[in-house]
C-alpha cells in the first residue's frame, strides 16, 4: 500500500517536472528514476492546439459525526476523502487519467487509471480501471455531493469500479450520450485472474431543455450468481432548484434471491449571497431507501444470503459554499433519520454530520 502511494507521488512529480512537449515531427524522451520512455513521432495535426501540461485536481472532506444508537451517543472525527487526480493529453485525441484516495477513512484506495481515445468528433473509447457506466447518483464525485453521505443507491445497491473497456457516443447537435462496456467480474484488486464470465453495462442520457433523462442496465456476476439491474432517473434543474428521482431494480438469475428495489428522491434550493466570503446558501431534503437484498457473494453453501437489510432514511440539511469555476469550499450540516426493517447496523443510525469540503 505504501509502495503504491509512493509510486503515484513519483508519477505526479515526474509529469510536473517533465511535461510532454514534443514539437511536430520530433520525438521526445521522458526520463525518470526507474525507466526511460520514448514517445513516438507525432504529426503537426496531432499536436496542434494541445496543452500537454498535466492538470491536477483534488478534494478533501473532513467531518464530525454524532450517532444515536441503542440509547447511547457516539461521536468521531474522520477524513472521509483526500482524493487527488492527474490527467492530461498525450496527443490531440489521446488522454489519460489517474486518481487515488490517499485517505478514505484512514485507508489508501487506488480508484482510476485509464486512457481515452477520441477517434472521431462524437466517439470515444476508454480502457483501464474506472466506474462502470451505470447509475446517476453513484457517479457524483465527493466534491459534488449534495449531502454528507451517499444515497443507498450509490452506496449499497451497486457502486462498481472495474477493469475493462467502454465505447461511448457523446452527441453535440443531439444532447444524447450513450456508453456501453465490458469488464472483469473478478475484484479490481486482482488483475491477473483469467475470466470465465464478464460484466456488461450500458447507460444512456438525454437532455431536453432543463430536464435530464437517464437509464442504464448492468449484468454482473461477482461470485456464482449473475445479477441484472436496471436504472431510471429524471433530473430537473432550474436556476436555484435541482430536483431528482432515481429508481433501481435488481434481479438474480434462477431466483436465487428475492428481487430488490431502491430509490432516491431529493431536492436542493440555492440562495445567492452577497457581501460575504461565501456566495451560496443551499437547503436540501432527501428520501431514499431500499428493500432487502444480497451483494452477490455466496455463502459456504453456495447460495445467496441477505447481507443488506431493508431501510429508509430522511435527510435534511444545509450547505454554505463558495463556488468559483473548479474551486469550491463548503460547510455542510445534515441530520439523518433512519427507519430499519430489522436490526440497526452501527454507522447507519440517526445521526448529525458536520462537514468541511475543499475542492480544487
Amino acid at each position: 500500500m505504501k509502495k503504491s502511494a509512493a509510486l503515484f507521488v513519483a508519477f505526479i512529480a515526474t509529469l510536473i517536472q517533465n511535461p510532454i512537449s514534443a514539437q511536430p515531427g520530433e520525438s521526445t524522451t521522458i526520463t525518470t528514476t526507474t525507466t526511460t520512455t520514448t514517445v513516438a513521432y507525432v504529426t503537426p495535426d496531432e499536436t496542434q492546439g494541445v496543452d500537454y501540461m498535466p492538470k491536477i485536481h483534488g478534494v478533501v472532506r473532513t467531518r464530525w459525526e454524532g450517532e444515536f444508537i441503542h440509547g447511547d451517543f457516539g461521536q468521531r472525527f474522520q477524513v472521509r476523502n483526500a482524493r487527488v487526480s492527474v490527467g492530461g493529453n498525450i496527443l490531440k485525441s489521446l488522454s489519460y487519467f489517474v486518481q487515488i484516495d490517499a485517505c478514505d477513512r484512514g485507508k489508501f484506495t487506488f480508484l482510476d487509471a485509464y486512457a481515452r481515445w477520441r477517434f472521431s468528433k462524437n466517439w470515444r473509447v476508454q480502457a483501464g480501471q474506472f466506474r462502470v457506466p451505470y447509475g446517476v447518483d453513484c457517479f457524483r464525485a465527493p466534491g459534488g455531493y449534495y449531502f454528507a453521505n451517499r444515497s443507498f443507491l450509490g452506496k449499497h445497491m451497486l457502486n462498481m469500479r472495474e477493469v475493462g473497456a467502454k465505447i461511448g457516443y457523446y452527441g453535440s447537435k443531439i444532447p444524447l450520450t450513450v456508453e456501453a462496456g465490458i469488464f472483469n467480474s473478478a475484484p479490481k484488486s486482482n488483475h491477473e485472474v483469467w475470466q470465465k464470465t464478464m460484466n456488461y453495462a450500458a447507460k444512456a442520457t438525454y437532455r431536453i431543455s432543463n430536464i435530464t433523462i437517464a437509464t442504464g442496465f448492468i449484468s454482473a456476476e461477482p461470485d456464482k450468481v449473475r445479477m441484472n439491474l436496471v436504472d431510471g432517473a429524471l433530473t430537473w434543474d432550474n436556476d436555484r432548484w435541482i430536483v431528482e428521482g432515481e429508481y433501481q431494480y435488481k434481479h438474480y438469475d434462477a431466483d436465487k434471491h428475492k428481487p430488490a428495489h431502491g430509490w432516491n428522491l431529493f431536492a436542493s434550493y440555492a440562495i445567492p449571497l452577497e457581501k460575504t466570503v461565501f456566495n451560496t446558501l443551499s437547503i436540501q431534503g432527501r428520501f431514499d431507501g431500499m428493500t432487502a437484498h444480497s451483494s452477490g457473494q455466496c455463502n459456504s453453501n453456495g447460495s445467496l444470503s441477505t447481507d443488506q437489510f431493508g431501510r429508509q432514511r430522511i435527510t435534511v440539511g444545509s450547505t454554505l459554499a463558495y463556488n468559483h469555476k473548479s474551486v469550491k469550499a463548503a460547510i455542510r450540516l445534515n441530520y439523518e433519520k433512519y427507519f430499519h426493517d430489522k436490526q440497526t447496523p452501527q454507522g447507519e443510525a440517526d445521526k448529525i454530520v458536520a462537514e468541511l469540503v475543499v475542492r480544487f
